[in-house]
């Protein structure tokens, strides 16, 4: 195991599970890309947990420039920027913690990630665009960035004068390698592999599901919010750098055709496309499959109760691939 990665820290069942701490380095990154050729930074059994740090998707220079006082831009920022080659950043622009595999994850399995608890690692977050990025290009031709503080007592973003944001931290982009074919897949555009999903439901206490299409799996995360609005209009959410405690479960040939997640109160399906009438195709026909799998309904009744109980709502629209997820409540199974 490398030096980077802190020791294992036994559970109070050591041989069910163990707990291993993930800094954020330049030999703990990837950059901009889900590959599976990527070799593994860690290799864990399933029912382990890993905390891993993440740094956020900006430059010293950048935070800096924004206003950002030296002493606040994070030492492990700086190393990273110092240390990653060019020639293994890219396509896209998240710095992502990972991959982590996960002994004896092979395709056609699916990989449960149990978001166990998100923590705020500085006590600021930004949000930002720039003409061609963001849904209204031609509204705002040209760039901005502002330093939002957050109140970590009191969990709001003080995005101005009078105006506080409810803090929800969230990772935008959680997900696995791609079937190898997709070659060093761009962070950008969420896809079967999960990836830059920018999901706001999947804080702590969610449940994501992830179709398993490399050896080891190779889970990665980054790409931080404070807080986010469905849709992310701008590109940007309230971005900042986070910790997060992962447990993961390895089901064995049991696969999930496309990412979902369960929260303690709904299902989601998820659906992802360039194009959001497809996307919101995607996302009702995971979740069709899902209520016939799970719930035992035949297709036209799953059908009929996504219309009168599930909620379809716009996830982003900004990464290239739109994102749409269907929301049905926990609530109307009334027995189990």
């Amino acid at each position: 195991m490398r030096a980077l990665l802190l020791a294992a820290l036994t559970l109070a069942s050591p041989a069910l599970s163990k707990t291993y701490e993930m800094q954020a380095t330049p030999e703990t990154v990837a950059w901009g890309h889900y590959d599976a050729s990527d070799k593994p930074v860690l290799t864990i059994k399933t029912g382990d947990t890993v905390v891993m740090h993440t740094v956020l998707t900006n430059s010293p220079a950048g935070l800096s420039k924004a206003g950002v006082a030296a002493d606040a831009i994070e030492p492990a920022l700086r190393a990273i920027y110092d240390g990653v080659p060019s020639s293994a950043r890219g396509p896209g622009g998240h710095i992502l913690t990972g991959p982590i595999a996960i002994e004896d994850a092979e395709p056609g399995d699916t990989l449960e990630v149990r978001i166990r608890k998100i923590e705020l690692a500085i006590p600021y977050a930004y949000n930002a665009f720039r003409y061609g990025a963001g849904f209204l290009t031609d509204d705002f031709p040209y760039a901005r960035i502002k330093i939002v503080p957050l109140d970590t007592k009191r969990m709001v973003g003080k995005f101005s004068p009078g105006i506080e944001v409810p803090l929800a931290p969230f990772f935008g982009s959680m997900g696995v390698a791609p079937p190898p074919e997709f070659g060093r897949y761009d962070s950008a555009p969420p896809t079967i592999n999960g990836g830059n999903m920018d999901d706001k439901a999947l804080v702590a206490g969610t449940t994501l599901y992830l179709p398993v299409h490399a050896k080891g799996a190779l889970f990665q995360a980054g790409d931080g919010h404070a807080a986010q609005g469905n849709g992310e209009v701008d590109i940007t959410a309230l971005e900042t750098s986070l910790t997060g405690t992962f447990e993961f479960v390895l089901h064995k040939r049991q696969l999930t055709s496309y990412p979902r997640a369960e929260t303690p109160d709904a299902y989601i399906a998820m659906g992802f496309d360039d194009d959001l009438s497809n996307a919101t195709r995607k996302a009702l026909r995971n979740m069709i499959d899902f209520l016939v799998s799970a719930k035992k309904l035949t297709r036209d009744d799953a059908y009929m109760l996504v219309s009168v109980a599930g909620d379809v709502e716009v996830t982003e629209l900004v990464d290239r691939n739109k994102g749409v997820h269907v929301v049905i409540p926990k609530s109307v199974f009334v027995t189990h």
